[in-house]
């Protein structure tokens, strides 16, 4: 196979191969450079394990939602939820492909940012691959914190590093049967992670 016949996965695998050992579970990953949160917080948000989700499966944003509610202590608990569009009717589907165990290992290391930051109670993220349908979620974020400014920010930087550092790869089905080519993240997406780091 010829490089110009390798999908943007292959290309990635080659490039990162040695960054994921495979034998480890993605909820076992610790990023590199982070201490446990424990060791950075104190109080309630000391045992926060963030949880992350990468699956072709529907995301059910009801279940997820409720699943952080109520937790002792939290003040707010802000959710995003993305969905796909249908480009003004051109759309029969968007196609994600992704770079298995990695796509995982980087949003943990992003959701343990947050944590990081701000003082979070929990944290879930859920990001879905394959072929998805006009009208269908792609991302679910959730944060609980004890205050809402904090929670509203954390599922803010979340998503924005979500969009441009976790390696997810995208191109559009059109209903006239053609397909486009894979698309790299826009000029927008990067600006607006680029405000986090003069915050």
């Amino acid at each position: 196979m010829g490089a110009d016949d390798k999908t943007p996965r292959d290309i990635h695998r080659d490039m990162a191969t040695t960054m994921y050992d495979r034998s480890e579970g993605a909820a076992t990953v610790r990023p590199e450079g982070l201490a446990p949160a424990e060791a950075r917080q104190s109080g309630p948000q000391a045992t926060i394990a963030p949880k992350v989700t990468v699956s072709a499966e529907r995301i059910d944003i009801a279940a997820e939602t409720m699943a952080l509610s109520g937790e002792p202590g939290a003040g707010a608990l802000v959710t995003f939820s993305g969905f796909c569009r249908d480009e003004d009717g051109r759309l029969s589907a968007l196609e994600l492909e992704h770079y298995p165990g990695m796509a995982e290992q980087e949003i943990g290391k992003i959701a343990e940012e947050a944590a990081q930051r701000w003082p979070l109670i929990a944290v879930r993220a859920a990001h879905r691959y394959g072929k998805i349908a006009p009208g269908e979620e792609i991302v679910f974020v959730a944060c609980s914190s004890r205050h809402r400014g904090a929670a509203f920010e954390a599922a803010s930087f979340i998503m924005d590093f979500m969009k441009t550092k976790a390696p997810f790869w995208k191109r559009e089905h059109l209903k006239d049967g053609s397909v486009g080519g894979w698309v790299e993240s826009k000029a927008t997406d990067e600006a607006a992670e680029d405000r986090w780091h003069r915050i």
